[in-house]
């Protein structure tokens, strides 16, 4: 029989040929440096706004506020059924034929181990929010339950609470990874494109990209992460200065002393970034790494731990088994419940969107080799069960003493501070001030990382694609993500003073929304652009599938046809 090789995963097809991509170079050299169009826009639009925000602040808070009220509360049903979708989006790739292809050529291993790739996927998982909200976010919808929530015993209010708090730091959030992250891993390691989010949408847009268009998007996606880190940043400054308060090295944590860490950890990010990814980067993250396990073990063993295992293991169970109703529940019925999902769903969904091109671009860019599936199943898997287990330690650690125990993170009010309510469950263990010390270093390296990591990928965003942009850019990006979250820090705590229930990361929040809306469309243009290019090489494959085997076939019968005709003449 001829010799008739099955066929191997479909290789892209070629510049020019039907489905294809055509690279066409931008800036006409094999590296592409800092982009004007990019950068100039977006540069200025940044320095504008710290401008006026520091000139105005009061008036940027009004205006921050209406948006609030006018914009952000009615974005909750888009931001749910958006992300609700990029989860079945990415399922549904995960499990078709399309999760065969491998991100890169096909002959390509895995640049990484899978150990380390696992590793490095739970580096990504981890953050100043997790440290910030692993206490406060379960306590606080322990006390005040989302609204129309069934919540009527503490064991119902706690069970309630967390699977509310799986739901925003579950699969939810790492799918809207994943939508970024498969299109720039696809577009740079199957098709060849520079690092940029322009060059993931060219199977929609075509050419339209290299011009004005691609721009918008490329501007779009620096604000959009800038904005995010510096949320994170605040968050940060504010955990940090409550701790340094908790731990009574302060008296309390005044404006001008926030903004003062602000300048102070941004400076060390400064040096970070200068440093480079090998030096300065690699060796934060991997110190972040090792103290966040510690802390995490050491509370495990000190805390309830029978009591956190049981709970890890049954929260999981009821966070599948409500997963549909949660997804999909954007409170129609309830008065307060736009405002109840602005203040928390909503902003996770948003503050995600604007960690997506951050994020996306890190995942993307240790994922060569892999194919679709492992790359869907590992980034949703993997970062959701380390999340889920952080919660259960830290969160599930503060209700048994709430529910069981004497108490001691809600207030006699029922009241939770969400700034100290980290350093008053570490207060119940042993150790209290080792702890403690430790979560606020944990959470200036991840102030550090979080800057120099954010800056290093807006640069890449900055640049056209550079996958090293000079260290001036990556400096300038830093700065000014340490800027944006001081001044808006800065009008969140002045609002806090003539209205003593303000949240004081108010206009943080609502930045991080706001500017997440156009990264929104971004986003869905990604997913469809992935969708089309994957299914017209899923077809291509198919057609040459169909072909070998008819070739097959037919050099099967042929050799049978000459076998009969042999046959009778051999036995004569």
């Amino acid at each position: 029989m001829p010799a008739v090789q099955p066929p191997d995963q479909t290789s892209p097809p070629e510049q020019g040929s039907s489905g294809g991509d055509q690279l066409v170079p931008v800036g006409g050299g094999r590296r592409l440096f800092t982009a004007p169009r990019v950068f100039l826009p977006a540069a200025g639009l940044l320095v504008a706004f710290v401008v006026v925000t520091a000139l105005a602040p009061a008036r940027t808070g009004e205006l921050i506020g209406r948006l609030n009220q006018g914009v952000v509360q009615d974005l909750g049903w888009w931001y749910i059924a958006l992300v609700t979708g990029f989860v079945f989006f990415s399922l549904w790739l995960a499990t078709s034929r399309m999760g065969d292809i491998v991100l890169g050529r096909d002959d390509d291993e895995p640049e990484f181990g899978l150990g380390s790739w696992f590793a490095m996927l739970f580096a990504a998982g981890m953050g100043i929010g997790l440290v910030f909200w692993g206490v406060a976010e379960p306590l606080n919808h322990f006390v005040a339950p989302p609204p129309g929530a069934a919540a009527d015993t503490p064991a119902q209010a706690a069970r309630t609470a967390m699977d509310t708090t799986f739901l925003h730091w579950g699969l939810h959030a790492w799918a809207t990874y994943v939508v970024v992250g498969l299109a720039i891993a696809y577009s740079v390691h199957r098709r060849g494109n520079p690092i940029s989010i322009r060059w993931a949408l060219r199977p929609l847009l075509g050419d339209r990209l290299q011009g004005f268009w691609g721009d918008v998007i490329d501007v779009i996606a620096v604000l959009s992460t800038l904005f995010g880190v510096a949320t994170s940043l605040g968050l940060g400054v504010s955990q940090i200065g409550a701790g340094l308060t908790y731990l009574e090295v302060i008296d309390e944590p005044t404006t001008w002393l926030l903004i003062a860490l602000v300048i102070g950890i941004s400076a060390i990010a400064l040096i970070s970034v200068v440093t480079g990814v090998d030096k300065g980067i690699k060796w934060l993250s991997n110190i972040n790494m090792v103290a966040a396990v510690v802390l995490v073990c050491v509370v495990l063993v000190a805390g309830p731990t029978v009591f956190i295992l049981s709970d890890f293991v049954t929260q999981i169970g009821s966070y599948i088994q409500n997963f549909f109703e949660m997804s999909f529940n954007a409170r129609p019925f309830q008065a307060d419940g736009k405002e109840w999902l602005g203040g928390w769903t909503t902003f996770y969904w948003g503050w995600w969107m604007s960690w997506a091109p951050f994020v996306g671009v890190f995942i993307a860019r240790i994922s060569r080799g892999r194919t679709v599936r492992e790359f869907i199943v590992g980034v949703l898997l993997v970062p959701t069960t380390v999340t889920f287990l952080w919660f259960s330690v830290l969160g599930g650690t503060a209700l048994h003493a709430e529910i069981f125990g004497d108490g001691g993170v809600v207030a006699a009010d029922g009241s939770v501070d969400t700034n100290t309510a980290l350093f008053q469950a570490l207060d119940l263990l042993p150790a209290a001030a080792v702890l403690s010390g430790l979560a606020i270093f944990l959470v200036v390296i991840f102030f550090v990382t979080s800057s120099d990591s954010g800056s290093f990928v807006v640069g890449m965003l900055a640049s056209g694609g550079d996958p090293n942009p000079p260290a001036w850019s990556r400096a300038f990006w830093a700065f000014m993500q340490g800027a944006v979250a001081a001044v808006l820090l800065y009008v969140g705590l002045e609002a806090q003073k003539t209205d003593p229930d303000a949240n004081p990361l108010g206009a943080l929040q609502t930045m991080a929304i706001l500017l997440a809306l156009p990264f929104s469309f971004v986003m869905l243009g990604l997913a469809v652009a992935t969708g089309k290019a994957l299914l017209a090489e899923n077809r291509l494959r198919v057609r040459r599938e169909r072909r070998w085997l008819a070739e097959a076939v037919a050099a099967e019968v042929a050799d049978g046809k000459g076998e009969e005709r042999t046959a009778p003449a051999g036995r004569d």
